[in-house]
């Protein structure tokens, strides 16, 4: 029993120590093990016992286990058999696509090779492009100072030189042909100087060959006074003079006054040369003629009269004007070519007062504005009104040398100004306005410049003041005639602007290509008119920086011309047939044209005035759309009439048109009532308008 008990309570123990066995590490299993030996002699055999059991409990649970999913396991084998089909079939596929996507990927290669080399070529062509603008400006220069060294305008090609030198060659001073230029210019210069100096000599020589008749005039001279020295003491300034007849001094000042004139000719040449050696060589030679030509003779006594020496100097004063208005007009000439006929950009106060510092101009609301901004004038304005003062001065050289009262030199400066405004600069604002490259915003830009411009008058003749301390509220002072200057400049201006505004017109207009013999119209207007309209707006615009009556005007006569080609285009003779579909296509045009009347492009027309401009077409029209010919014929000729302003002979050549139209498409359709109807009624109307029309010109 005791053994019996022993057992028993060995069984909990083995279970103990089995689950433990299952449940800790192996490495812990050692000293469990231990126990089973440690606890009584059998309990050895019992636990191995209790194992087998227990072993044996796995293994069913196991066979159990593997029972319950074995068919699962084979399922999945099978599955796995299977999807080895699709996967062989699917690798066929895969290299199949990558085979064709690789073909396919050639030509995508080819293709994008083929496009990365024309960006390539895109962008080479960009940076040609950009290079060949920066070329341009100096090529073309360069090809104006052949053009000046052809034409032997050396003065121009010498200043163009310069501006190659310090503007434009540093930009392309890299390029291979920009160096040839460069080593080509001195060249230029020294066959400049050899030209000069030829001709230089030739008028030299051309002054030696009158030299016989200088002598003889002042030796006719020489013998009607004998106290010449006298005279000469008391008019000591009067250099000229004073260096031809005394003993045998060398003519200094005549010369330099001699040398003024002779230089200012070499102006109007415009020709120029090294000035210090042409100088020295001028004086040189003209000191030897002096000697040869004006030495007296032993036995003559000195004291003669001088009044036709001074005849003389003012004859060279008019000459010397002449020289200098032909020399101001090349300059006018090259300021009008340099200028880009668009207002002054400032982008600080330092260019703000260089402007201002150059042109009298004074605007408190321009002032206002913030940087940047921009002066109404263009660049030639400032330009002129300094050319002006350069010119005043130039005629101040000369007439001081005179010695005139400060009156006379001031009459003289004014004179000589007037006619370089009203002659020279004048005559050169004519021609560029007259240029056919001069479009309609380089026209606008120079009424607005003419304008400065003569609000600058008052200007120059305050110069004037200043220079002469002559006021102008001396009675006999002469006034600058600037106003009228400049208004037949924009008088010029304004007429080119109205012709070259018709021109235009004309240009859309003859991009009309209506088809007259449609039958129903396309539901909208024109495509060249309202390109025409939308341009009109467009320079209508530009035209806000003109006087009101101006911009007005130019308005007006566009739309009348345009009004006045449409009607010609309706009568026009080589137009034989005209549908009714026509006319309501036509009619939606000169709908267009009466909205861009009413729009008001330019401020200042009052009421419906500007529409009246279409009130021909419009009634014309409107007789036809309606086809009111009775109304017309009954009221003809009656100040309240509807259609008053529609010609019986106009509506005639038109309606004969129609009937030409309606004769065709209606061979067959004699037979319907309606048609034969309307048929008598033409015919009928056209008689009517045939014996109108013959009364008109019989009672004419």
């Amino acid at each position: 029993m005791a053994e019996n008990g022993d057992g028993l309570g060995t069984v909990p123990e083995h279970e103990r120590i089995l689950q433990e066995i299952e449940s800790t590490d192996t490495a812990c299993v050692g000293p469990t093990l231990r126990s089973v030996y440690d606890d009584q002699p059998n309990a050895h055999k019992k636990f191995m016992e209790k194992l087998d059991a227990c072993i044996r409990n796995h293994d069913k649970e196991i066979e159990k286990m593997c029972n319950f999913h074995h068919q699962g396991f084979v399922d999945a084998i099978t599955e796995l058999l299977k999807v080895r089909t699709d996967a062989e079939k699917l690798k066929v596929q895969v290299t199949d696509t990558n085979r064709r996507f690789q073909d396919a990927g050639k030509e995508v290669i080819v293709q994008t090779e083929d496009i990365i080399r024309c960006r390539v070529q895109q962008r080479n062509i960009t940076t040609v492009v950009e290079k060949l603008q920066l070329c341009l400006p100096v090529l073309e220069m360069y090809s104006k100072l052949k053009e000046q060294m052809s034409a032997k305008r050396y003065y121009s090609a010498l200043k163009t030189m310069e501006q190659l030198e310090n503007v434009y060659f540093p930009r392309v001073s890299q390029y291979r042909f920009c160096q040839l230029m460069i080593e080509n210019l001195p060249k230029l210069r020294e066959d400049i100087k050899e030209i000069s100096m030829s001709d230089l000599k030739d008028f030299l020589e051309s002054i030696r060959k009158h030299s016989d008749k200088i002598g003889e005039t002042a030796m006719k001279q020489a013998q009607q006074q004998k106290t010449f020295n006298v005279v000469l003491q008391k008019q000591n300034n009067v250099n000229f003079v004073k260096n031809v007849y005394v003993n045998d001094r060398i003519p200094e000042e005549r010369n330099e006054v001699e040398l003024k004139r002779e230089f200012e000719e070499e102006d109007e040449n415009e020709e120029e040369g090294d000035e210090e050696t042409f100088e020295n060589y001028y004086r040189k030679q003209r000191k030897k003629q002096a000697r040869l030509v004006l030495q007296p003779q032993s036995n003559m006594g000195y004291g003669f009269p001088v009044n036709r020496l001074f005849d003389l100097l003012f004859e060279i004063r008019d000459q010397y004007n002449e020289t200098l208005l032909k020399k101001w007009a090349g300059v006018f000439r090259d300021i009008f070519e340099e200028d880009n006929y668009s207002p002054i950009p400032i982008v600080n106060e330092e260019e703000y007062k260089v402007v201002i510092s150059k042109f009298p101009f004074q605007d408190p609301d321009l002032e206002k504005q913030s940087f940047p901004k921009k002066f109404p004038m263009s660049q030639s304005v400032p330009h002129i009104y300094i050319q002006v003062k350069e010119f005043i001065y130039a005629s101040l050289k000369f007439s001081e040398s005179l010695h005139r009262s400060s009156t006379e030199i001031d009459d003289m400066l004014r004179k000589s100004t007037n006619l370089l405004l009203t002659r020279t600069l004048s005559s050169c604002l004519l021609n560029l306005i007259r240029k056919p490259h001069i479009g309609l915003t380089e026209l606008v830009q120079i009424i607005i410049n003419t304008t400065h411009l003569e609000q600058a008058c008052k200007y120059l003749e305050d110069f004037i003041t200043n220079i002469t301390n002559i006021s102008q509220e001396t009675v006999h002072t002469a006034r600058l005639y600037g106003l009228s200057t400049f208004k037949d400049a924009r008088h010029a201006a304004e007429g080119e602007i109205y012709t070259k505004l018709n021109q235009k017109i004309d240009e859309f207009v003859q991009l009309a290509d209506y088809d007259w013999t449609m039958s129903e119209p396309d539901g909208r207007a024109s495509g060249y008119l309202m390109d025409l309209i939308n341009f009109l707006r467009s320079i209508f615009q530009v035209f806000t920086h003109l006087p009101g009556k101006v911009a007005q005007t130019a308005c007006m006569s566009a739309c009348q011309h345009l009004s006045t080609s449409l009607m010609q285009m309706l009568l026009d003779s080589e137009l034989k047939q005209i549908s009714m579909g026509a006319v309501q296509q036509f009619n939606l045009d000169v709908i267009q044209c009466e909205l861009f009347a009413s729009s008001e492009p330019v401020p200042g027309f009052q009421g419906d005035t500007l529409q009246l401009a279409f009130i021909d077409l419009r009634q014309l029209l409107d007789l036809f759309m309606v086809w009111d010919w009775s109304t017309y014929l009954a009221d003809y000729g009656q100040p309240a009439s509807k259609y008053l302003r529609v010609n019986p002979n106009t509506a005639l050549i038109l309606l004969e048109k129609m009937k030409d139209t309606s004769k065709k498409n209606n061979i067959f359709a004699q037979f319907r009532k309606n048609d034969r109807d309307k048929q008598k009624l033409i015919e009928t109307v056209v008689k009517q308008l045939r014996s109108l029309v013959n009364g008109m010109s019989q009672h004419t």
